[in-house]
């Protein structure tokens, strides 16, 4: 699984709509509102790179009122709920 957060400028008047619109998008898991340079940051989770042409520039880019994006490609994910299951292993409750 890839994952990229993208980090998303809005009209600042059309936030809450447009993070809906993107919450509802296939691929993407979570959205964002943030303070800062951006407005929004989307999760999006696919099987291949390629899918990320189509989801970010191809969906997402495309929705109106959403001015940029910033992608950034995860390397590793590493989780608070991973760390647990892991030292959880072979441990009896």
């Amino acid at each position: 699984m890839i994952t990229a957060i993208v980090l998303i400028k809005t009209s600042v008047d059309r936030i809450p709509e447009i993070a809906e619109q993107i919450a509802a998008l296939e691929n993407v898991s979570e959205v964002f509102s943030v303070t800062g340079t951006y407005d929004l940051i989307a999760m999006v989770r696919v099987g291949r790179h390629d899918d990320l042409a189509e989801v970010i520039p191809g969906r997402i880019s495309k929705i109106p009122g959403v001015e940029a994006t910033d992608t950034h490609v995860a390397f590793r994910t590493y989780s608070q709920h991973d760390l647990e299951a892991a030292f959880a292993i072979g441990l009896d409750n």
